[in-house]
């Protein structure tokens, strides 16, 4: 097996996980077989537990892994289901190395960083390498050259080359080359010294991937290659593009792969499901060059950070290529919508609205508001998790006159607890990996929406809540017109709602985002898109059965 490193320097955010998916998406086309992992240098065991404001969306494997949101990136490019173990933390590599000394697998040693705690790392990630049949694992480093968090994981990569050879691995540094507006000039010094800092600590970068807002030019590119004892051919530029999905692309225009692949004496041993990267340009074509735009309202708790709702913003993406179209999101705090006297300016020129997966309290009202308005207005609704089940709140207060109907996650004491905790959740104290998490069946009730969009009697999608529709409740909310058009397959947990007689009004307990993919977007996603789509009067011309993923079923018609 061949590895790929990706550092980044010079400030954080720099766009390792992007380059780290464009590099694997590339080789992927040649015909090489890869998969990703993620070294998150910060002491959490997961991502589970982080603020989104602080850290982004918390992604969510099949096999019910927290983690961080580049996982999403990787699964997304390269179209593959990724393990939790495919993200390897701080709090993980101690929690592990911290057990092994109290059971006295050291034998007495003095446990130190060195070779402890980086043996620890080395070994999560020869294990998980070990699990897979491929070619290359991209392994991308968290955080910023010079952190101290990240120097553990530094040393580690500085052994393992070592250990499994310079033909095997293969180190890609990625920092910031900024631009002084006031004379135009490239300025490469900032990484120059990032790359310094690297070769201080003992890796010497192979390639260098400069994140800059245009192409550099031939000056810049030797200056950085004299003063970073890296080959000119080996520096390339990720600039400035108007979607992530071109990244690849240009990367490769530039001879990134080609590079990589002589470097790793790469063969190519299987057949690519993409040969020359063909069907990704005719994504990326449909994303830049879209024929219409339909505007939709994220309503959610933490707008302030779109990438607290990536995945959902990539879905949209995908759904409205599928179709030739763009997506403009407009962003609406739930707070604000609380205090907001005219539901229908907030909602003026909106095609389609969703309510977003968050916890706790605040913002639920001007949640349930949108809910509201979405229901009343016939204006196309996806509800997600949370929003699914505020959406049974809304019914219950509106339809069923249930007064005081709410989540006992809010209200405790609610006369009417429509939404209640799961039952196995009832003696959970930590927080941390204990909800339901992961990939789950679920069956699908004919004739519904849902079974037209995935065609499908039982579908598997991802979950993360500890709440559920109180079953009490279930009966009076499907005399009352609501329909429960999907159910667990154990338990017969509610899964899915719609409402007959509207446009578009579905609701889904899982996130069903997290499984959508540039070439086969996520059927809930899709169908709300083409509702919207019709709404706003704009015309669709979907992508022909056959040259993407969907299947084709009686809603593309």
């Amino acid at each position: 097996m061949k590895y790929v490193f990706v550092t980044g320097g010079v400030l954080s955010s720099v766009g390792k996980g992007i380059v780290t998916s464009s590099i694997g998406k590339i080789l992927q086309s040649a015909g090489s077989s890869v998969s990703s992992v993620k070294m998150d240098p910060y002491v959490n065991v997961d991502a589970g537990t982080m603020n989104p404001y602080q850290h982004g969306e918390v992604f969510v494997t099949q096999d019910g892994g927290e983690t961080d949101l580049d996982l999403g990136h990787y699964e997304r490019f390269l179209d593959i289901e990724l393990s939790k173990h495919a993200n390897i933390t701080t709090g993980l590599v101690y929690k592990r190395v911290i057990e092994k000394e109290r059971k006295g697998d050291y034998l007495g040693q003095t446990v130190q960083i060195i070779p402890h705690v980086v043996d620890e790392i080395k070994d999560l990630l020869l294990d998980y390498g070990r699990s897979l049949d491929i070619d290359v694992l991209t392994v991308e480093i968290g955080g910023t050259v010079g952190d101290i968090e990240s120097l553990p994981f530094l040393e580690a990569i500085r052994q393992f080359r070592m250990e499994q050879g310079y033909d095997n691995t293969l180190f890609v540094h990625v920092p910031l080359v900024p631009e002084l507006k006031s004379t135009g000039e490239t300025k490469t010094k900032p990484a120059q010294h990032s790359v310094q800092e690297l070769r201080r600590i003992g890796v010497q970068p192979d390639v260098i991937v400069a994140r800059s807002a245009r192409l550099l030019d031939e000056a810049s590119r030797a200056k950085l290659a004299l003063f970073t004892s890296v080959p000119k051919e080996a520096i390339f530029t990720s600039y400035d593009v108007s979607s992530i999905y071109q990244v690849p692309l240009i990367l490769d225009e530039q001879g990134l792969g080609a590079y990589v692949e002589r470097r790793l004496s790469l063969a190519n041993r299987r057949r690519s499901l993409d040969p020359g990267l063909k069907r990704w340009r005719e994504f990326v074509e449909r994303v830049v060059e879209p024929d219409g735009e339909v505007t939709i309202a994220l309503v959610g708790k933490y707008t302030a950070l779109p990438d607290a709702y990536l995945s959902i913003s990539e879905a949209l993406v995908h759904a409205a290529a599928w179709i030739r179209l763009r997506v403009h999101i407009k962003w609406l705090r739930a707070e604000t919508l609380e205090e907001t006297a005219s539901l229908a300016e907030a909602f003026r020129d909106i095609h389609g609205i969703m309510v977003l997966p968050g916890f706790g309290r605040r913002g639920t009202e001007g949640k349930v508001k949108a809910i509201h308005y979405a229901r009343t207005s016939s204006t196309a609704f996806l509800g997600i998790c949370f929003g699914m089940q505020l959406s049974v709140v809304e019914f219950a207060r509106n339809v069923l006159g249930l007064k005081g109907a709410n989540s006992t996650e809010n209200d405790e004491e609610c006369a009417h607890p429509v939404v209640d905790l799961l039952p196995e959740q009832g003696n959970v104290t930590s927080k941390g990996g204990t909800m339901r998490l992961g990939g789950y069946p679920v069956i699908l009730s004919r004739p519904s929406k849902i079974f037209d969009l995935y065609g499908e009697d039982v579908i598997n999608e991802r979950h993360r809540h500890r709440y559920e529709v109180n079953p009490k409740y279930i009966r009076s909310l499907i005399d009352a017109g609501m329909n429960i058009t999907g159910v667990s397959e154990s338990g017969g947990r509610v899964e899915v709602i719609e409402l007959p007689g509207h446009p578009y009004f579905i609701a889904t307990q899982f996130h069903p985002e997290f499984k959508s993919r540039p070439l086969r977007p996520s059927p809930p996603y899709l169908g709300f898109v083409i509702a919207a789509a019709r709404a706003a009067g704009v015309p669709t011309r979907p992508v022909l059965p056959g040259k993407g993923g969907v299947k084709e079923t009686r809603w593309s018609q």
